[in-house]
């Protein structure tokens, strides 16, 4: 059972498409955050989604809020799937799934692939919203559904 609303996001860092340390830590405290967990770069399904949230990204911005994503990918292949989707957000690579373990996010698909989980976290660290779906399609409407309603 991953994290629930009302639980405080763990810290962590990890590099990110640029090979740039990322730490939360930085974030908390400053604006909203939304963390959406996707199985694999170009894949179509995960492909479908970080391109909604890079559609509707400016939506995010306008909300204060800032929008990762998260998979094991390398940062290579994070770098090159931001450039290729023209991705205006960080990407993280959680290579060893340490931060997937934080979260407490548990495989699909009779444990054949990594979870696909979006974390909408207010100013404070706390998790406003968490939604579990392997389908693509409503991660990003969740999301800004949950910011707006803050």
């Amino acid at each position: 059972m991953g994290l629930k609303k009302g639980d405080t996001i763990p810290a962590f860092s990890l590099k990110d498409q640029h090979g740039n340390l990322f730490r939360i830590t930085e974030l908390i405290g400053t604006k909203p955050i939304v963390l959406f967990f996707y199985p694999k770069d170009y894949t179509p399904g995960c492909t479908k989604e970080v391109c909604s949230f890079r559609d509707s990204y400016e939506e995010f911005t306008e909300l204060g809020a800032e929008v990762i994503g998260i998979s094991s990918d390398s940062e290579a292949s994070h770098r090159k799937f931001a450039s290729s989707f023209n991705l205006p957000y960080v990407l993280l690579a959680d290579t060893r799934k340490e931060v997937r373990r934080l979260f407490k996010i548990e495989n699909s698909l009779f444990n054949l692939l990594p979870g696909r989980e979006t974390y909408v976290v207010d100013m404070e660290g706390k998790v406003l919203m968490v939604f579990n779906s392997m389908s693509p399609a409503n991660h990003m409407t969740k999301a800004l559904k949950a910011l707006k309603n803050m």
